[in-house]
């Protein structure tokens, strides 16, 4: 199987999360900001049996594809799950922490994409 580029998977991404009903879906390449990763994917859950929903099903989508997650933090409280998958990293919040960290505005040197642009 060959190998899908980041793209790709960031496509993959977020129609798993939106197959789970995730909000307010977002995607930052951050490629040019950092080394940690090419882009951050963020989305809302409205609940913690969503949100872990949300976290399983890209969990399944990248797999499929032999992408494998290297480090996963939240999965205690379940109102914001990072996962790491190298090139990739997901955030999945709930609405207050989603407001409350704000990521877009601390990676606003990063370019939010739209998946048609990938």
């Amino acid at each position: 199987m060959e190998k899908k580029s980041s793209e790709e998977l960031v496509k993959l991404v977020v129609s798993a999360l939106e197959d789970k009903k995730g909000e307010d879906i977002a995607v930052l390449d951050i490629h040019e900001v950092t080394v940690i990763a090419d882009y951050f994917i963020l989305a809302t859950g409205k609940s913690s049996s969503q949100i872990e929903a949300m976290t399983e099903a890209v969990d399944e989508v990248l797999a499929k594809e032999n992408v494998f997650v290297k480090h996963t933090e939240g999965l205690q409280g379940k109102n914001w799950i990072l996962m790491d998958y190298g090139d990739i990293i997901v955030h999945i919040f709930d609405q207050e922490n989603r407001i409350f960290y704000d990521l877009e505005r601390i990676w606003k040197d990063g370019k939010k994409v739209s998946v048609e642009e990938l």
